[in-house]
């Protein structure tokens, strides 16, 4: 087993790579009465077209989805009331690139960590109660569809991304998932949910030797090569649309824009862009920026302002959004913005208050065990070491910075979607 120091933030990690091809993650915390276990599959809603064996396979939108919710039927009943009357607190998701299943518990951990990594190992389902999960699963789709906050970013991922899957739902349509049957079900199980295609992450008073020692118990002892995958041609490196909007009953109008940015390749790269995008958007618009005290000034924007860097594999983008009278205005501003900056440069001093509370904001994340866990996880599938973010916080500058918005904050990169309130009727 592997051990890894991190003096800087005071975290130490132990690696193990089973023979199956499991990647294990330890944080030992001998000074917490809680324990926390994340195991995840590099499996999400954009994995709908794949290859098993010499055929590719298309699969409804939203299967993956589908798939967590019937993970947890077991023959004995359901894992989510297992884990819970052994004390643990269970649940799980699934978002565009991964599915994660996870408990924390302050008793009896072994108990449910047997428990966590038999059900999503072992699928058990059945025609009738697949059908069944239909219409739960509808009605949690027609309630996202019903929610403006999840149509506005719906709308804008179709207007930033032309061919992604990201585009689609992670949850599907009620039409999609109406073409979900037990058979498709288990493929997807055979294809992702094999160890090799998998993470366990656990952090709390536990020896990391044993938690290696069950999981070897356990789960298949077979390594599988890596399942093909298809996400689509190559994406422009314009928006794919401009505008878009639609009616929903809401008080103001709620907007998003966002910045189409090429992806960071995978790896380090990939986890520099990501800081460094999320400091430069503060730095041009965030809550300490001259910009939002403007355009707060103006009655443009309220609290619910905000703004970030985000990506998923092949996919990368500043978002904005909030509610505001006049998003237009906030999108030709914040432009307004990028072209000064382009001319005038950042002013330093803020730049270097911005990447201190960056950092601090960082180290703060690490006093969550589902952070830890989670973060690492999705760092492991993405080839990143996650706890270098102060070495990569060191080597960022100002001109890093303004050379990102010179690159991407341009009009053709640019898109808005605004949900506007319904019409009183006469």
């Amino acid at each position: 087993m592997m051990t890894r120091e991190y003096p800087r933030i005071g975290e130490t990690v132990f690696e193990e790579v089973l023979d199956n091809g499991l990647h294990v993650f330890v944080f030992p915390k001998p000074e917490f009465g809680k324990s926390y276990a994340f195991f995840a599959t590099r499996y999400g809603g954009m994995d709908t077209r794949f290859r098993l064996g010499d055929k590719w396979l298309d699969t409804p939108m939203g299967i993956a989805h589908y798939l967590e919710h019937k993970m947890f039927d077991t023959p004995d009943g359901n894992a989510l009331q297992t884990l819970s009357a052994a004390g643990a607190s269970p649940n799980a998701f699934t978002s565009t690139d991964i599915t994660g299943y996870h408990f924390e518990c302050t008793d009896k951990f072994w108990d449910n960590l047997r428990t966590l990594l038999t059900f999503v190992s072992v699928p058990y389902f059945t025609e009738e109660s697949v059908e069944k999960e239909q219409g739960i699963i509808a009605q949690e789709i027609r309630m996202y569809e019903d929610n403006p906050g999840w149509q506005v970013y719906h709308m804008l991922m179709e207007n930033l991304y032309v061919h992604n899957p990201v585009r689609n739902s992670v949850a599907g349509s009620v039409e999609s998932i109406a073409e979900i049957t037990a058979e498709t079900l288990y493929r997807c199980h055979e294809a992702f949910y094999t160890p090799s295609n998998m993470v366990l992450c656990v952090a709390g008073n536990v020896d990391p030797e044993e938690v290696c020692a069950l999981a070897r118990e356990i789960l298949p002892g077979e390594n599988k090569p890596a399942i093909p995958r298809d996400r689509g041609a190559d994406e422009p490196r314009e928006a794919g649309a401009p505008y878009s909007e639609r009616t929903m009953a809401v008080a103001t109008p709620l907007f998003q824009m966002g910045v189409k940015v090429r992806p960071g390749e995978d790896g380090p790269a990939q986890l520099r862009q990501r800081l460094l995008g999320d400091l430069a958007c503060e730095a041009l618009m965030g809550s300490s920026s001259p910009l939002y005290s403007r355009l707060y000034a103006q009655g443009l924007i309220n609290s619910s302002f905000y703004c970030g860097y985000s990506d998923d594999p092949g996919t990368a983008f500043l978002i904005v959004g909030g509610e505001s009278k006049d998003p237009a205005a906030i999108r030709d501003a914040i432009l307004a913005e990028a072209d000064r900056v382009r001319a005038e440069g950042l002013d330093e001093g803020l730049f270097q208050r911005l990447k201190k509370a960056a950092y601090g904001a960082y180290v703060r994340g690490l006093n969550s065990f589902e952070n830890l866990c989670v973060s690492q996880a999705r760092a492991y599938f993405a080839g990143q070491d996650p706890w270098t973010f102060p070495e990569l916080y060191d080597g960022m500058t100002r001109q890093d910075a303004e050379a990102f918005l010179r690159d991407w904050l341009r009009p053709e990169h640019v898109t808005l979607s605004v949900i506007r309130p319904e019409e009183a009727e006469e």
